[in-house]
């Protein structure tokens, strides 16, 4: 596991936010990661362990995940204020340039980022996610985000993540499960193990157009001068194959990699996904 040491910095509401820092070479932007919708800085693992040294990174963690302070107001868990933070993150940290990697809602605040301040991406990494997002994907993340499972062990953990989302990572071994489990969970003060998130992230979701709350075919135009990769999922509930045509469409150099035989999301180091990124920042 690569070394990293951790940061905080403050959101404009005086919440108390952790990042993660792997260290690398300063003559070249840093990558700035962003997670999914219920995950947290481990998600980012598989990435890191193989990019760190070569790439200086960051692992944000948002609002209410992980080590980050969890919101007063539930209704704060939006992209719109997830990209304040981000924005707070990067006056603190005083980068002007940047490569952003965003996992489903991260790619989302990584698309709100480019509306108003595409200069500053040197490159985009759009994890299975795009300006539409399909309403049966939309509809599986209520069933399960907010609601507290616990596990007397991480073994019972990892077999309950392979009961809801076998057909996601259906060749997944019981190790990859395990290794998904101690990602997404923690142990918590009772002994047990539980999912590593504030559920009233779930909130907004009983909102509609709660997920993104923006016209986020706008915000991906933002990107037509930015080097960009999407990664989608060969069988994503969350990205459509229409979706990323017309995505490569409006970006006609947008780079496309298909993950066969994963849905929404890929972990970003299988074969294809990692040859995509490790060519995608070669020409950065």
């Amino acid at each position: 596991m690569a070394d990293y040491s951790d940061g905080v910095w403050w959101s404009n509401d005086g919440l108390r936010l952790h990042y993660r820092l792997y260290e690398g070479p300063d003559d070249r932007p840093p990558i700035i990661c962003l997670h999914g919708l219920t995950r947290n800085a481990r998600d980012w693992e598989p990435v890191v362990n193989r990019l760190a040294g070569d790439w200086r990174i960051y692992v944000l963690e948002m609002r209410g995940r992980g080590e980050s302070a969890y919101a007063s107001d539930p209704m704060t868990y939006v992209p719109l204020t997830y990209v304040q933070d981000v924005e707070a993150f990067l006056k603190a940290t005083n980068i002007k340039h940047y490569i952003a990697f965003g996992t489903s809602l991260g790619g989302l605040i990584t698309m709100l980022q480019a509306a108003t301040n595409p200069e500053r991406l040197a490159g985009a990494l759009l994890n299975d996610i795009g300006p539409v997002i399909e309403e049966e994907g939309v509809e599986r993340i209520r069933g399960y985000v907010g609601k507290a499972g616990n596990y007397p062990t991480w073994l019972h953990a990892a077999r309950a993540l392979n009961a809801g989302f076998g057909d996601v990572y259906p060749k997944w071994t019981l190790d990859d499960w395990l290794a998904m489990a101690k990602r997404l969970c923690k142990v918590q003060p009772s002994g047990r193990i539980g999912y590593d998130y504030d559920m009233r992230i779930a909130e907004p979701f009983r909102v509609p157009g709660g997920e993104s709350g923006f016209d986020m075919w706008t915000a991906f135009d933002g990107l037509k001068d930015v080097p960009t990769l999407l990664v989608r999922g060969g069988h994503s509930e969350i990205l459509s194959a229409e979706t990323a045509r017309e995505m490569a469409r409006r970006k006609p150099d947008l780079e496309i990699a298909t993950v066969p035989d994963v849905g929404h999301a890929p972990v970003l180091d299988e074969p294809e996904a990692a040859a995509a990124i490790d060519a995608f920042l070669e020409r950065i």
